[in-house]
């Protein structure tokens, strides 16, 4: 009997032990990837100074997203002779040129009436999906 009774406890305890995903042991986890180092603490010259604003960033680090910009990319970098003669033949837009485009007096080319199929087509794909081409 107290052979039967310590098997049947020791069977569910290890049935329990599977039952840790959710209740009381389901918590709030810290994101291990929000974590930003911080600049060591430095004694200021001035002890005059005004304490920043609470959660405004440090003046001298400036934000994680800035500071993974600039470990990537360097900051900005002068442009190559190419772009720089692309960008001058293009020009500069006109400013008014939304407007002008929405205008009913625009001239526009017709697309066609396959481009306008392929717009109106219905949402499919999976293995119902089908495509026929006129002609």
């Amino acid at each position: 009997m107290k052979k039967t009774l310590t098997l049947v406890l020791l069977a569910g305890a290890t049935t329990l032990t599977a039952c840790g995903g959710g209740g009381f042991l389901d918590r709030e986890r810290p994101d291990e990837f929000a974590v930003q180092r911080q600049a060591p603490l430095v004694v200021p010259p001035d002890f005059n100074l005004v304490p920043p604003a609470p959660g405004a960033p440090r003046p001298a680090e400036g934000t994680a997203a800035e500071q993974a910009l600039d470990a990537l990319f360097g900051g900005p970098a002068q442009r190559s002779a190419v772009e720089t003669s692309a960008l001058d033949r293009a020009g500069t837009a006109d400013p008014g040129i939304r407007s002008a485009v929405g205008d009913p007096q625009t001239n526009t080319v017709a697309k066609g009436r396959v481009t306008r199929d392929i717009i109106a087509a219905p949402e499919g794909d999976g293995q119902f999906a089908q495509a026929v081409i006129p002609g």
